[in-house]
């Protein structure tokens, strides 16, 4: 395999790289190529996209999704990777690791036709739930952020856009995905009786606080937990039928707008600490990789 781009998953990859993830979650939390063992040092990714220069004959010159780490060439199995579409930007399919766990979220949340749903948290998991669910029949989306330039990028999904003081109540349905005790609150107090939250974020070694008195048990709300290392067992399907469902969703143009940062790969080293301090504001920072190398 040799590289042509790679994106960095903010949430997760900076957690790793500030060495935050708690010792109890070091052999689940393992990418499925990682090298070195937390804390650290640790060859740490899980969105890379690249054109097979040898190996199976039907694969050859093809470009593929793998969930490997940042690296200019790597050899890997061949069941390994996943074919990109042709109708899919290559750099728009490092977006693929990300959607699959958009796409495991709303299977876990289950959504009706017609419900009230909201995605608490702008970020690149949050606005790819947004997504996913904005193409559901019948549904009311809306985003809420506390930062209003996102209101331009709901737009652009095709959903609502709210601040939390200003977010719509009642909802059916509520996907958590700020990875904050006051995200996690609000999207409680946003819901109807006996509505569900989805929790979507990894908080790492942070304690979380959450109102568990108060209105919680009186309305009879469920908090329920989405990972993407498990597939709900009635969805009866693989975690390669997932992946090829997240590429096939990346047709669709609107994904484009979560990609708002680029860079080289020679750049990683300051890159990576300007996105886990915030000084790199990007939702999808893509890596470019050097054609030549």
């Amino acid at each position: 395999m040799r590289t042509l781009h790679s994106g960095v998953s903010r949430g997760t990859e900076t957690l790793v790289f500030q060495g935050r993830v708690p010792e109890s979650q070091w052999a689940t939390m393992r990418a499925p190529f990682q090298a070195g063992d937390f804390p650290a040092p640790v060859k740490y990714g899980y969105l890379n996209v690249g054109v097979v220069e040898a190996g199976v004959p039907e694969l050859v010159g093809k470009i593929v999704f793998c969930l490997f780490p940042h690296q200019t060439r790597y050899v890997v199995p061949a069941t390994s990777v996943t074919v990109v579409p042709d109708s899919v930007p290559a750099d728009r399919a490092v977006l693929a690791g990300t959607v699959e766990t958009a796409v495991n979220a709303v299977w876990d949340a289950h959504p009706q036709v017609g419900d009230r749903i909201t995605v608490v948290g702008g970020g690149m998991v949050g606005l790819s739930v947004a997504a996913v669910l904005a193409g559901f029949p019948g549904t009311d989306v809306q985003l809420v952020d506390t930062d209003t330039t996102r209101e331009a990028t709901a737009k652009s999904l095709k959903i609502g856009f709210a601040t939390p003081a200003a977010a719509a109540e009642g909802r059916d349905l509520v996907i958590h995905a700020s990875a904050t005790s006051a995200g996690l609150t609000r999207s409680l107090e946003l819901l109807r009786p006996e509505g569900t939250v989805v929790e979507l974020s990894w908080h790492g070694d942070r304690p979380v606080n959450v109102p568990l008195g108060e209105f919680f048990h009186s309305r009879r709300l469920t908090i329920r937990s989405s990972q993407v290392g498990a597939i709900r067992p009635d969805r009866h399907r693989t975690y390669a039928d997932r992946l090829e469902l997240a590429l096939n969703l990346l047709q669709d143009s609107r994904f484009e707008t979560l990609i708002t940062g680029r860079s080289n790969f020679d750049d990683l080293p300051t890159t990576l600490p300007r996105l886990a301090d915030g000084s790199l504001p990007a939702l999808c920072q893509v890596i470019d990789y050097p054609s030549g190398n």
